[in-house]
């Protein structure tokens, strides 16, 4: 039913089309919105082609959203939106997004879903529209899938403001129509699970210190207590350990270490071996004596997003109750250049007895790692995922496209990459050639080096191969997410700044398998 109105005033513009009517009318005041789905025309004679829920819509006023649609401009191309007022007594404005052509799926060139990745930045747009109109509770078309739909309004609405004074309008989300409620929710853990990852990462480093990072993610876990144990190894642990890598990274800080150790009992199967996530945790990495140049260097407060990803991924698994053991593991330490921080030539001695030259204090990432790496061989894990904001190489080879992924397991690069395919955040595999593992093994001074004996060429690669000598694991893969920790504008659904990735990967990865597969 259309809500009586004193004048309308039609404007259409390429991007959008807007009925504005006399603010007198009351029915406006519950701020409501309402974002719904439209596919492209196949051909120049099909007519407009709605989704299932907003169909429903449309019949509910007499086909007037068809009618508005056919005047207000030219068909919606895939992204682009188009708002109404006053067309439903309930919502004081209905945004439509094009969904591009409906029926697409999984694209091999892309190596993702099309029609996923179409409503996640779709319905994301819409939100931030009604959300940028102060509009505080949106209704969304699940656009037939409404796992992708509640991550895109999850994801899309997401913004870092906890500092400033003015902020965004706090939009609350709920599906529109009939939906699948658990497919729905999922979405809505997903995408909270990628947001908690984000906000750790945008977080001043003076905000998010090693022991702060530690006890967000204890508060996070605390309602799932019954299932998950959480460890927070101080500076003394990690001495009994001998991790002399770890701590010749962390002595350079006034902030001290902490090993978080986190144990998800997610399955019935006590004995089922468990996947064992590893994040570099680095709070703030200024390259320590090997100084990074000041331009840019505040970004480094999200050095840690390899930590934040694994141990948020754990967090929505256990808010998922996903049936699987899962062991988290993230060495947090500040990299910082004072007069106990590692000077270029030093040598230290890692978990497994290896010496290790450090002739840049800059590849401190895959200190702490390989400490941490020999740790989680202790709990005879089925695999071992390490995921770190390791090299700026990585994001030379494959910019923010995909996360850089090396393995020493087909079958684990397997299912990585098909995880990656249903979330849209993508991984991609790299080489573990023995060319890269003569680079790092041959050092005038220590069993490695730290970086490769060609510096500047296959940084990521050396990297990793550096890592590989800390794993006797079957199924290892190492994560480079250097080149995804920030968006610009590549991601659609995600804001400017952190992007949380690849939290959803990691997260799919782990739902989809089951205690069978984990013994395979």
């Amino acid at each position: 039913m259309l809500i009586p109105f004193r004048r309308v005033l039609l404007t259409a513009t390429r991007k959008h089309n807007c009925r504005l009517f006399s603010k007198s009318n009351t029915a406006f005041s519950t701020r409501k919105g309402l974002v719904l789905g439209v596919y492209e025309k196949q051909s120049d004679n099909d007519g407009i082609h709605l989704t299932e829920a907003a169909a429903v819509f449309d019949r509910s006023i007499s086909g007037k959203l068809s009618e508005m649609l056919s005047i207000s401009g030219p068909p919606l191309k895939k992204g682009k939106s188009r708002i109404f007022y006053g067309l439903h007594q309930d919502f004081a404005s209905a945004v439509v997004v094009g969904l591009g052509k409906s029926g697409t799926g999984v694209c091999g060139k892309e190596n993702w879903n099309n029609c996923k990745e179409n409503i996640r930045a779709a319905v994301s747009v819409g939100c931030r529209q009604l959300q940028d109109l102060e509009v505080a509770h949106v209704e969304v078309d699940p656009c037939g899938d409404g796992q992708s739909a509640a991550e895109g309004a999850v994801l899309g609405l997401f913004e870092y403001d906890e500092l400033k004074t003015k902020k965004k309008v706090l939009v609350t989300t709920q599906p529109y129509g009939s939906v699948d409620s658990a497919a729905w929710q999922k979405g809505v853990s997903y995408g909270d699970g990628q947001n908690l990852a984000r906000q750790l990462m945008e977080a001043p480093a003076n905000y998010i210190t090693p022991t702060v990072f530690a006890n967000t993610i204890e508060q996070k876990l605390s309602p799932f207590a019954h299932k998950v144990a959480v460890h927070k190894r101080p500076q003394s642990w990690i001495e009994s350990e001998q991790m002399g890598a770890f701590l010749s990274v962390s002595k350079g800080s006034e902030e001290p270490p902490i090993f978080l150790e986190l144990h998800y009992k997610g399955s019935l199967d006590s004995a089922q071996p468990p996947l064992v996530l590893v994040g570099k945790g680095i709070t703030f990495d200024s390259g320590g004596i090997s100084l990074k140049p000041s331009s840019g260097m505040d970004a480094m407060r999200a050095d840690m997003g390899g930590a934040a990803t694994v141990c948020s991924a754990i967090v929505t698994a256990a808010a998922l109750k996903l049936p699987i053991n899962i062991i988290g593991l993230a060495p947090l330490c500040e990299n910082m250049p004072s007069g106990k921080a590692n000077k270029p030539g030093d040598v230290v001695r890692a978990k497994n007895g290896k010496t290790i030259q450090i002739d840049n204090t800059d590849a401190e990432g895959r200190l702490i790692l390989a400490d941490a790496l020999c740790y989680a061989h202790s709990f005879k894990p089925r695999a071992i995922i390490n995921a770190a904001t390791l090299t700026g190489a990585i994001d030379v080879a494959l910019g923010s496209a995909a996360a850089g992924v090396f393995t020493n397991s087909d079958w684990l690069w397997e299912r990585l990459h098909k995880a990656s395919i249903v979330t849209g955040d993508r991984v991609w595999r790299m080489p573990l050639f023995q060319h890269y593992t003569k680079q790092i093994t041959e050092s005038a001074l220590a069993d490695l080096n730290n970086i490769g004996k060609y510096s500047r060429s296959g940084g990521a690669c050396t990297a990793a191969a550096f890592l590989r000598e800390f794993v006797t694991a079957d199924h290892w893969a190492h994560l480079d997410i250097a080149g995804v920790m920030t968006n610009k504008d590549e991601v659609p659904y995600l804001r400017k700044g952190m992007s949380g990735r690849p939290t959803r990967t990691l997260v799919e990865f782990a739902a989809v398998r089951t205690s069978r597969d984990m013994r395979v």
